[in-house]
């Protein structure tokens, strides 16, 4: 057993070593290579992707044309916004395909740095990242449009006609897009939180109820100015918290064991 800790002991301050040892240009260059292939795969993926940008911004004003009456369609404000608008798209759509290779250039990137005990924890939290953020986007694009546009037309009066410009679509959309990918994260957020002992469980625990007010708080800031669009980022929040303290739980467990 002695000659397998002293191995072990030996390993990582050589690898502290050889760390401090690597001049910084060496870092830059190798970053900058990680960089050209994931700014390679977007362009490629990009024009790629480009013959299909109009099926794509079809089927993103789906749930809006869904709800639209008969008489009503989208309209185009700005000459180039028929151009615009799906070409801003297309490289949204490029963008989330290329994630995961992403992430991995980047875990390449980091990996070297890393111990294999923090290997071990850092690539669940990174797959796990990447797959909560697209489960992110496709709840607000099934569930929470669909429900925050009906929403809205179904209170417009009855001498307006629903017309939306599509710049002004995809920006909305995209936005929220965003902000629930985003909010997905918050399971793994808590978790890094509780790994890195910036906050323990029994704290959050403690300060669950300012976190439950917090959530409503911040989703009424970031959502549409109504009650359903926050209540239905401000929930998921809150329960996403609750699977982050879970697993936290776990952690710990297992840290005392």
């Amino acid at each position: 057993m002695k000659p397998d800790i002293l191995s072990t002991q030996t390993k990582e301050p050589q690898a502290d070593f050889l760390l401090e040892e690597m001049p910084i240009t060496k870092h830059l260059i190798i970053l900058r290579s990680h960089l050209f292939k994931i700014v390679g795969l977007i362009i490629a993926l990009f024009f790629c992707l480009l013959p299909f940008a109009n099926q794509s911004y079809q089927l993103l004003s789906e749930p809006l044309r869904a709800q639209l009456p008969i008489n009503s369609t989208m309209i185009a404000t700005d000459v180039t916004a028929t151009f615009m608008a799906p070409f801003k798209l297309n490289f949204f759509v490029a963008l989330m395909l290329a994630m995961p290779f992403i992430i991995y250039q980047l875990w390449s990137f980091v990996k070297p740095a890393l111990y294999e005990k923090e290997k071990t924890l850092a690539l669940p939290l990174l797959l796990s990242s990447i797959s909560l953020f697209y489960i992110g986007v496709a709840f607000a694009y099934f569930i929470t449009l669909p429900s925050i546009l009906h929403f809205f037309i179904s209170v417009s009066p009855e001498t307006v006609a629903p017309m939306t410009d599509i710049n002004s679509y995809l920006s909305f959309c995209l936005k929220l897009f965003l902000v629930f990918g985003l909010t997905f994260e918050i399971p793994i957020i808590t978790l890094v939180l509780i790994l890195i002992g910036v906050v323990s469980t029994d704290q959050l625990i403690e300060k669950r109820k300012f976190i439950v007010v917090g959530c409503f708080f911040i989703a009424m800031f970031v959502t549409p100015p109504d009650a359903l669009s926050m209540i239905m980022l401000a929930v998921p929040m809150w329960l996403l918290f609750e699977l982050g303290l879970f697993f936290g739980k776990v952690i710990e467990k297992r840290r005392t064991v």
